[in-house]
């Protein structure tokens, strides 16, 4: 008997860096908190697109064009950017990958980040400033999902590949890389502590 694993729903994680990632990690974490501070445009966008919570994306949504922090961290994610490329077999002759946006979120307690896709993007990705203990994961979506006519629900401690959902923990100096088309959401943080990170989307056009 074959049984062949077919269309694979690939998610990459990483650490950003190993060495001096703390260091950096506390000058993006005062940053981000600083323009949540002075961002009163995106304070107004978020009472009514992100209740309780504060995203950038909104008002300041190319945060590496914005700051010499940002650009670095730009340049950090995009050796991994290149290794999620080679992994998923991307043919990019004539072609090159550019981060296009990226944006701060802040989820205080009791904020929820619904379902949701990146439009017109190639790669997407999310990297964790600061994540309290036992915080909301990355949650994705079978893109399968609407499709699965007369099945029956999985076995509760059925392998991750047949789960209709998976969620990926966040743990700050992560990166999480993925193609911009899978459905995801950060389910509620029900922890005291603000769940912070930068966000991003790459393109080729």
């Amino acid at each position: 008997m074959t049984i062949h694993t077919l269309f694979p729903t690939q998610v990459y994680v990483s650490n950003l860096r190993r060495a001096g990632w703390l260091r950096f990690n506390r000058e993006l974490l005062r940053e981000c908190q600083q323009v949540r501070d002075y961002d009163v445009a995106g304070q107004k966008w978020c009472i009514e697109n992100y209740p309780g919570g504060y995203t950038s994306y909104g008002s300041l949504c190319q945060m590496h064009k914005m700051s010499s922090t940002f650009a670095t961290l730009e340049t950090k994610i995009n050796r991994h950017v290149k290794a999620y490329v080679r992994a998923l077999e991307l043919d990019m002759t004539g072609r090159e990958l550019a981060m296009t946006d990226c944006w701060i979120n802040i989820m205080p307690q009791h904020v929820v980040h619904g379902l949701h896709i990146h439009p017109t993007s190639t790669i997407s990705g999310t990297y964790y400033v600061q994540t309290p203990k036992g915080c909301s994961g990355l949650k994705f979506e079978d893109p399968r999902l609407d499709r699965f006519m007369a099945a029956p629900p999985r076995k509760a401690d059925c392998r991750p590949e047949n789960r209709p959902w998976i969620t990926v923990p966040a743990e700050a100096g992560n990166v999480a890389l993925f193609e911009s088309w899978i459905r995801h959401e950060v389910p509620i943080n029900q922890r005291r502590a603000e769940r912070i990170s930068i966000s991003f989307n790459y393109s080729w056009f």
